[in-house]
């Protein structure tokens, strides 16, 4: 079944999607969106377009998959010659009345399928044969999107070998899909709509977001209902990489998470080679950006700074344990193979409609695309400024760490928020820490003011619904609800 609409002249074809939302005014009694997903094919995909965005289109099919108590959809986001893969769980709750989440991974180049499988996913891989009910999942009060991005992660792909090297490029086919979706599945729109991600979704989550907002005020002038964007959600996100390099001794070296882990000797060779690290950083990858310089203060700091935590063969995800296997190979956790094997298997990819032309094994993380990103370092360029500014446009942030992470620590997240230049940013750094608890047991501390909440969460990792999916299920349905921690 294919959807009829695509009423832009083919003159326009090739025009930027934005310069043609805001000169070219569309037909909307033409466009017919679809009212019921219950309508979509299982075996067959269908394409959705909307003339306001003639590059994209989304192909979808309804997929008995994960979890069967709730209504499950799979499909590709169209950019041209590029592909996104999603899967979309609607709530075990209220499907029509709870809030819509967005879902990505970091890496760059990790796939949104570890979300889904190992953290707050409706099902939980338990063998490369098998799922199990998944209780503690974010779509027990809300319908939850997982997206493979940029293109070349999980079972997305490239036509003609094009992907993203920025967040920014990512940012414009992330935020074309959300508004093509919502224009067709009336039922959802108007939903409180909140971007969350982890680890890297520290850089992707505030761009993303920023691009919706600034899309919506050009959906409003075609006479488009414009997204209800309330808030963002970062998890051990990597927001600030300037606020981690004093904060990765720190972790190691005081007793700010546990007791100090390395040895004095090494630990006041990282303390003074901190100083130097942060003004070089400064100086060249922030100040003014150049690449040679920035590459060269980089090296430094990681030589100095990072080198000697990766000697001790610990979980850099979670300083409680060890690396389990090879980290390049299972990222510290052997579950992940078996969620690839999972997704290697043909019945799988026929289930969920994998295109026929991505024939490659399943990754969890792609180093191709990591490396695009890594030549133009991209991570080096904090999006603390897009947090503030959402912010101030009355978009909400939560901010929450598991406390045995390593790599994307709670001393870096917390001191870049209590940094951050804001309206409410004063009453923020003057609110007091306190402890947040779950069944009567402390759960982690926080601290709010206005929109901006940051909260830790003990004994959880880098990947913290994984570690504390009751706790962080409590977290996140408080803040659907607006409810303090």
């Amino acid at each position: 079944m294919r959807s009829m609409w695509f009423l832009l002249a083919h003159s326009h074809h090739d025009e930027d999607y934005q310069s043609v939302l805001s000169e070219r005014r569309y037909d909307s009694g033409l466009f017919t969106p679809i009212e019921d997903l219950n309508a979509l094919s299982e075996s067959t995909f269908t394409t959705l377009e909307h003339p306001a965005f003639p590059k994209h289109s989304v192909r979808i099919k309804k997929t008995k998959f994960c979890d069967e108590t709730v209504n499950a959809y799979t499909g590709y986001i169209d950019v041209e010659a590029r592909h996104l893969f999603f899967y979309f769980f609607e709530s075990r709750s209220e499907p029509e009345k709870d809030d819509v989440l967005f879902w990505t991974n970091g890496g760059p180049g990790g796939s949104s399928a570890l979300g889904l499988f190992m953290e707050l996913g409706p099902c939980r891989v338990v063998s490369a044969n098998s799922t199990k009910f998944h209780p503690e999942s974010w779509n027990s009060n809300a319908n939850v999107f997982f997206v493979d991005q940029p293109v070349g992660v999980g079972f997305s792909y490239a036509s003609h070998g094009e992907y993203a090297s920025t967040t920014e490029e990512a940012g414009k086919d992330i935020a074309a899909f959300v508004h093509v979706f919502f224009e067709h599945f009336k039922k959802f729109q108007g939903n409180p709509f909140h971007m969350a991600g982890e680890s890297y979704g520290g850089r992707y989550i505030p761009i993303f977001a920023a691009e919706v907002y600034d899309q919506n005020r050009r959906l409003v002038d075609e006479g488009l209902q414009p997204i209800n964007l309330t808030s963002i959600m970062i998890g051990n996100g990597l927001t600030d990489f300037m606020s981690m390099y004093p904060a990765y001794y720190e972790v190691v070296c005081t007793p700010v998470t546990r007791d100090p882990i390395l040895d004095i000797a090494t630990c006041v060779r990282m303390k003074q080679a901190v100083p130097r690290c942060i003004k070089w950083a400064q100086r060249n990858c922030v100040d003014t950006f150049d690449m040679f310089s920035c590459q060269a203060a980089i090296s430094f700091c990681q030589n100095e700074i990072m080198e000697p935590f990766d000697v001790l063969g610990l979980n850099p995800y979670d300083i409680s344990g060890k690396c389990e296997g090879d980290e390049a190979d299972t990222l510290c956790y052997p579950i992940t193979k078996d969620i690839a094997h999972y997704l290697d298997r043909p019945d799988v990819r026929k289930l969920i409609g994998v295109d026929p032309s991505v024939t490659h094994n399943f990754t969890a993380a792609n180093m191709t695309v990591n490396a695009a990103f890594v030549a133009t370092m991209d991570e080096y360029h904090p999006t603390y400024h897009y947090v503030s500014n959402l912010l101030d446009r009355g978009i909400k942030a939560l901010i929450y760490v598991g406390k045995n992470d390593w790599i994307c620590n709670h001393v870096g997240n917390e001191r870049w928020t209590l940094d951050l230049e804001w309206s409410g940013g004063e009453g923020f750094r003057n609110s007091p820490k306190r402890e947040w608890f779950v069944d009567g047991k402390v759960a982690g501390e926080t601290r709010s003011f206005g929109g901006l909440t940051f909260a830790t969460v003990i004994g959880a990792g880098h990947m913290a619904p994984y570690d504390k999916p009751v706790e962080t299920l409590q977290l996140v349905n408080r803040w659907f609800d607006g409810e303090e921690l």
